[in-house]
């Protein structure tokens, strides 16, 4: 008699029997003017890789944007929704700091600004309200619960959290394990996701550093940082075309591990609409902004 074919360890796997589960790299589209095209995937031809823009952000990944105060990671976060909701696929908006009335009346106005028909939208986004519901806010099982209850029952394909950093708190020790439960909670419902996390103001404007640096962007996967500072040199404001006083905005894509992505810290504006886009490279090849 053969022996039994002995069990593969448990997690174990071949790379053939999850390539069934593997998803195709596509993009999802940002919402934001400029930003799309920073996604690429590489194409082979005559021997020579070519960058393809997907365009958009890596459908299925887990988008975290970070930066200090006003640098407008909500903006961002609002748009991408709108962006989802127009195109008929339905979005959960987890909200942690601002009730959810007025998350509404922001994401109302912000419909407005980009032309969006409201009617049109309504429909396909839901709320969760953390910032009412102290047990979503407090119980990281609880809200994962919640998630994987509407994404199924709803049909949900994207989820934002805003924010990822009110959910640890006053236990900043426990950050990471937070994280890692919900980044693997809308994995495995396959969902485009965007966490937005609140840097701390003593923390360098441009770094992935997030609430207290407890390693978030080690566990998402892609990272992109908000930033701004204010022109206070003659020189800075030859350089920029800003006067002094006025305020430039910039966003990096800190990492990506799902697909290529443009390195360049780049310009970015938030107009009296409060439509944030992306305005081109920092500098220049050749020098100059």
């Amino acid at each position: 008699m053969r022996p039994k074919k002995e069990a593969p360890p448990e997690g174990l796997y071949s790379l053939s029997e999850l390539e069934r589960e593997a998803p195709s790299l596509e993009g999802v589209p940002t919402g934001v003017p400029g930003l799309d095209n920073l996604f690429f995937r590489l194409i082979w031809k005559d021997e020579k890789p070519q960058r393809v823009p997907l365009p958009g952000f890596p459908r299925f990944a887990v988008v975290h944007l970070t930066g200090v105060p006003d640098t407008g990671k909500s903006l961002v976060a609002e748009q991408f929704a709108l962006a989802q909701a127009q195109r008929g696929e339905k979005v959960l908006l987890v909200t942690v700091e601002l009730p959810g009335p007025f998350l509404v009346q922001s994401v109302r106005e912000r419909a407005k600004s980009l032309g969006v028909s409201w009617e049109q939208v309504t429909e396909h986004i839901l709320l969760a309200d953390a910032a009412k519901h102290a047990e979503l806010r407090d119980d990281v099982l609880a809200l994962s619960s919640l998630v994987e209850s509407v994404v199924r029952r709803y049909k949900v394909r994207h989820v934002v959290i805003d924010s990822i950093t009110g959910l640890y708190e006053g236990k900043e020790m426990m950050a990471r394990s937070i994280v890692r439960k919900l980044y693997h909670t809308v994995k495995s419902l396959y969902q485009t996701a965007i966490f937005v996390s609140q840097k701390r103001s003593s923390h360098e404007e441009t770094s992935a550093e997030a609430a207290g640096g407890y390693a978030v962007p080690h566990i998402v996967d892609c990272t992109i940082v908000l930033s701004k500072f204010v022109v206070t040199t003659k020189q800075a404001s030859s350089i920029y075309g800003k006067a002094v006083g006025d305020v430039v905005r910039t966003l990096r894509i800190d990492g990506c591990r799902v697909c290529g992505h443009d390195t360049r810290t780049y310009l970015a504006e938030i107009d009296e609409r409060g439509v944030f886009s992306l305005k081109g490279p920092l500098f220049q090849e050749g020098g100059g902004t």
